[in-house]
């Protein structure tokens, strides 16, 4: 049987003291609301995981479902804004 095994030079980066550039910096700036969206939807599921959904519960995953719609609706418009 033949092993296969990665070699190091090739798996991990050649630095790992690079840092993020002003533009993705940027990126990372305009998609934060998203981003805190996403995680308050996450968090709300997660709440349910364990325990029967109640109506509590519904409204609530309900309410972080469209603040994502509403943070990706903002974000496409102001990228497109930005483009044109």
């Amino acid at each position: 049987m033949k092993t296969i095994a990665a070699l190091q030079a090739t798996v991990t980066a050649a630095s790992l003291d690079i840092e993020p550039s002003a533009a993705e910096l940027d990126a990372i700036d305009r998609e934060m609301p998203l981003i805190l969206a996403e995680v308050e939807l996450l968090d709300a599921q997660i709440m349910t995981i364990d325990h029967p959904v109640n109506e509590v519960d519904e409204r609530r995953i309900r309410r972080a479902r469209r603040r994502v719609l509403a943070a990706r609706r903002a974000l496409a418009n102001t990228t497109a804004d930005e483009v044109a």
